[in-house]
Order: C-alpha cells, then structure tokens, then sequence
C-alpha cells in the first residue's frame, strides 16, 4: 500500500510469494530455514531487513525458541511447512503493526532535473537557507549540507556510512571543496550530483524505516477477541469515573478513549486533528443511544461497539503517524 511518497508493508505481498526449499535430499537445518525465509521476504520487500523484533515476534507467533530451533534438523516436507508458517507469521505481524517506508529510486530527483524551472527553484531555496550571513557566496562544501536539507522527502538518502552512495559522488564531483559558489554557480555544481545520485537509485533503491506508524483497526480487532484485556479497559474506565454503583456515564467512556487510546490501539489524539473529528463522529451516536449513566453490562456491550466502529473505520481509512 502507497501513501505519496510512503509505502505501507502490511504483509500483503508475503502471502503470495512462492517459497521453495534448496534442492537437497538431506535434513534441512532450522538456521537454513530461518536464513531462506529472511532471504525470501527481503527480496519480495524492497531488499529490506526486517526488524529483529519483528522476526522475533514472528517465531513467537509459531511457538519457536530461535536459539533451539536453529540447531535442529527437519526432513523435506516439514521444512517446507514451518517455512510456510514463519513467513506468513511475518505476514500477520506486519498486519498487526506495519512497517512504514520512503522507497528511494531516484524519481523525485528526475523530476527536478527535467524541469528547468523546477530545478531553479530547488537550487534558489537551497542556496538562500545554506547563505546564512546573507554573503551572496557558499563554500562548494556546502552541497553537502544542501542535499541533507532535502532529505528522504525529496529523495535523498541520509548522510551515512550506512549509504556511502552519497559520500563517494560527493568526491568525484569535488563537492567538497571551500572554493566560493555564487548562486548560480551553486546550481551547476549541484545538478551532476544530483544526476548521479538519481541514476544509483535507480540502479539500486534504498529503503528508509520511517519513524512513523500506521493504524488500521487490526489492534483494535485484536483486544475485541481477548476477553481480559477488554475487561482490563471496561476495569479503567469503571475506576476513572469513580462510580461506586458501577454506574459509567458516557462522557467518562470518551475521556478514557482519549487518554488511553494510543495502547488499544487508536493514533494519538491531537488538537484540531483527523483524529477529533473521528472522536466526534463515533461519540455522537453514541451520545444519541446512551444519555445519563449506565450500568456494567451496557458499559461493556458499549464499549464494544466503539471499538467495533473505531476498527472499521480505521480499517477503511488507515491513519498514519509520527511516533
């Protein structure tokens, strides 16, 4: 799934993907098994790494002690079964809790380079932020620093040892150097660089983690089916409004949703939000149904059904935020 220029990995993609053992007649190792299917789903997602947290809690999901399993050995058809169950075990956990990522293959960048106008704008704003003094004059060195204000938003990749693609284009056009530019000469000295970097890109993409979160109900769905972690929230909610008839008025219900959001699985709420008007929406019906206070089993029959419509919305309409 695409947002501009994010893409969601839900686990979508693991799915379908044909898994096939090596060729052997021997027994297969549970740390062959583990490496095929890291190797499997890296390929089917952008060249990335998975998390070792996730794939940790992927080997939760399917009972596997990883230290254990890796020394045990498994004839031909039961590897290609828990093969099978790993990966779709990434699957589910990438539902659960996607991954977010920029995937940089160097298009943004093309699109300034072929827009004559485009690129005179970017060199001008870049130019005027790195000019600090007001001298009319930057260093050359100072590309560096021109494609770090640009940033994964633009298409360029952080400035580190983890992406030595930038460091070694940097050296070959000079761009090092504390020869003066003026603005115009900034602009030509910034053009080759950024050809090079778009045409790496695309030659290999980078993929970047982002920092961010995407919710899209499944959490939700996941504490409706665990019977004592919803009792644990009717629980919260109960205390918050400091009945002691076990009576909750509905207006208590919300401000525990508000405040508590986030670990059942709701983005957090923020002033003048999507957020707020999602609030405002669910709340309202519910305002409607439920005036005054109710009992324990309305509360709990009520609760429910907020989570219902929050998971199916969300589901409809994922929301993504910065953590």
């Amino acid at each position: 799934m695409s947002d501009g220029g994010l893409t969601v990995l839900d686990g979508t993609i693991l799915r379908d993907i044909e898994l096939r053992l090596p060729d052997t007649n021997g027994a297969v190792t549970g740390a062959e098994l583990l490496s095929i299917a890291e190797t499997e789903t890296s390929s089917s997602l952008f060249g990335l790494s998975l998390p070792e947290t996730l794939k940790s809690n992927a080997l939760k999901r399917i009972h596997i002690d990883a230290v254990n399993f890796s020394s045990k050995e498994f004839d031909k058809e039961e590897a290609s079964s828990l093969l099978k169950d790993y990966v779709i075990a990434i699957a589910d956990e990438l539902k659960d809790d996607p991954l977010v990522v920029s995937v940089l293959d160097g298009s943004p960048l093309r699109l300034f380079l072929e827009d004559e106008d485009d690129f005179a704008m970017l060199a001008e704003n870049l130019f005027t932020d790195l000019d600090v003094v007001d001298k009319g004059k930057i260093q050359k060195k100072e590309i560096r620093n021109a494609l770090h204000h640009m940033g994964v938003e633009l298409g360029v990749p952080p400035l580190s040892a983890e992406f030595p693609v930038l460091d070694d284009i940097l050296k070959k056009h000079g761009a090092e150097g504390e020869e003066e530019l003026g603005q115009a000469q900034f602009a030509e000295s910034l053009q080759p660089v950024l050809q090079d970097l778009a045409d790496a890109l695309s030659a290999k993409n980078i993929v970047i983690i982002q920092n961010i979160k995407i919710s899209n109900g499944s959490k939700l769905r996941k504490l409706l089916a665990d019977e004592e972690e919803l009792n644990n929230v009717i629980e919260q909610i109960l205390v918050t409004d400091d009945a002691k008839d076990e009576k909750v008025c509905t207006q208590a219900i919300r401000a525990s949703f508000e405040k508590n959001g986030p670990m059942m699985g709701l983005p957090p709420l923020k002033p003048n939000d999507v957020m707020v008007l999602l609030y405002d929406q669910v709340f309202a019906a519910v305002d409607e149904k439920n005036s005054g206070d109710i009992g324990r089993d309305k509360c709990v029959e009520l609760v429910k059904s907020i989570l219902e419509k929050f998971a199916e919305v969300l589901e409809a309409n994922p929301i993504l935020h910065d953590l």
